[in-house]
């Protein structure tokens, strides 16, 4: 048998899963309306216009793809060299943590708590990049 898989390289894994949620969920959300099978498999042209969640689920999935290589390459970094403790631990709990809650409450359109978990994830990012540096 191999070696032990880190906790922090499975919940690197659950946040690519949480990304991918947010993409079919995404893409669900807005096919609707306008939207039809043949606007859909073209090439998309013209835009259409979606609904208020389907508008917040894209932002969402926006600002997902703009974290999601952060703490990845800072955990990947910590990983490589071999700096794995509590604090990467803790922070990348807080960052897949808060992903997950993110989207719903974006999505229902809950404003300050949903800025709130984003602070949360980010928290943890700033933890898994302070522990590479220590």
């Amino acid at each position: 048998m191999g070696a032990a898989v880190p906790v922090e390289l499975k919940l690197l894994l659950v946040a690519v899963v949480i990304g991918f949620v947010q993409i079919v969920w995404t893409a669900a959300a807005s096919s609707g309306g306008e939207r039809n099978l043949a606007w859909l498999a073209g090439p998309r042209d013209d835009q259409k216009p979606v609904g208020v969640v389907a508008a917040r689920l894209d932002r969402a999935l926006r600002n997902f793809l703009e974290t999601f290589p952060l703490f990845a390459a800072a955990l990947i970094g910590c990983i490589f060299a071999q700096k794995l403790g509590p604090q990467t631990l803790y922070g990348s709990g807080l960052y897949v943590i808060a992903r997950a809650l993110y989207v719903p409450l974006y999505a229902s359109g809950v404003a300050v708590v949903r800025t709130l978990v984003w602070t949360v994830s980010a928290v943890g990012i700033v933890m898994v990049i302070v522990a590479f540096f220590r």
